[in-house]
């Protein structure tokens, strides 16, 4: 199953690239913006996008990304993904 998972921009980190930092609940992730990129990068800082794969795939509202959330959380499958992403997280900042 494939699943979109909505977070926040917290940060642009790379313009060039358009790579943003996102907040998934507490965890923040580099995001690519590419395909929802239209003007200054900026401006999307604090909007909410739905993420599969590292992939912005589209601009969506509070109501919507908490609707999501919600939908996602009955399901059970957020908890996993964000314990996957804090895990991932953490063995990262282990790193040398």
């Amino acid at each position: 199953m494939c699943l979109g998972i909505p977070g926040r921009i917290a940060a642009i980190r790379d313009a060039e690239r358009r790579i943003a930092s996102v907040d998934f609940s507490g965890v923040r992730r580099d995001v690519d913006l590419t395909c929802v990129a239209e003007g200054a990068l900026d401006d999307l800082v604090g909007t909410w996008v739905l993420v599969h794969v590292g992939f912005a795939m589209s601009v969506i509202d509070e109501a919507e990304a908490q609707r999501t959330l919600e939908a996602l959380a009955e399901l059970g499958e957020a908890e996993e993904e964000y314990a996957a992403m804090r895990e991932s997280a953490a063995m990262l900042e282990e790193r040398p």
